[in-house]
């Protein structure tokens, strides 16, 4: 188990949730810095140098993804769990290629959270799905791929996958598609 007062930097554009969850991680003991975007988890980054932190993957005008590099970059001890209530495997094998210790789908609770920032190996009995994902999973699972593959550029996704951008922009707003 890790120390119960480590410092925790909370990266989220949802100001509910930052509330949330930085109360329940002061009940736990951490001593917790929130920021709502890019500039200003870096700069809380940079004066705290904080141990854990989540990081949302989807911010109001910018990736988590892009951002995740430079916090490690200013805190390069700070095991980072990035969170998303638009989870792709895509998104998941980047975020941890890119140096997230671990990826969770929202909703996720303090528990969840601190649960996954102590995990220091992957599990092999982990449960493997009995059906293979819809087509409708699949679809939104191949959409994440091409945008990441094009840096997030709606346009330039919109024409490798041969539809107008508005249409795909449109599939972009609406939550992802459960297995």
């Amino acid at each position: 188990m890790q120390d119960s007062a480590q410092r925790l930097l909370i990266i989220d554009d949802d100001d509910v949730f930052c509330h949330v969850l930085e109360r329940a991680m002061q009940r736990r003991g951490h001593d917790v810095a929130v920021a709502h975007d890019g500039p200003q988890a870096l700069e809380l980054a940079r004066r705290h140098q904080p141990e854990i932190a989540t990081l949302d993957l989807k911010l109001e005008n910018e990736s988590g993804l892009k951002l995740l590099p430079e916090l490690l970059d200013v805190a390069p001890n700070c095991r980072i769990v990035v969170l998303t209530g638009y989870s792709s495997i895509a998104t998941a094998v980047e975020a941890i290629k890119l140096g997230a210790v671990n990826y969770l789908c929202k909703p996720v609770d303090a528990d969840e959270v601190l649960a996954s920032l102590e995990k220091r190996e992957g599990d092999p009995e982990a449960e493997v799905a009995d059906n293979p994902p819809s087509i409708n999973r699949l679809t939104w699972e191949h959409i994440q791929k091409v945008l990441q593959e094009h840096d997030g550029n709606i346009s330039a996704t919109a024409r490798a996958l041969g539809m107008h951008r508005r249409t795909l922009q449109r599939k972009l707003q609406k939550r992802p598609v459960r297995r």
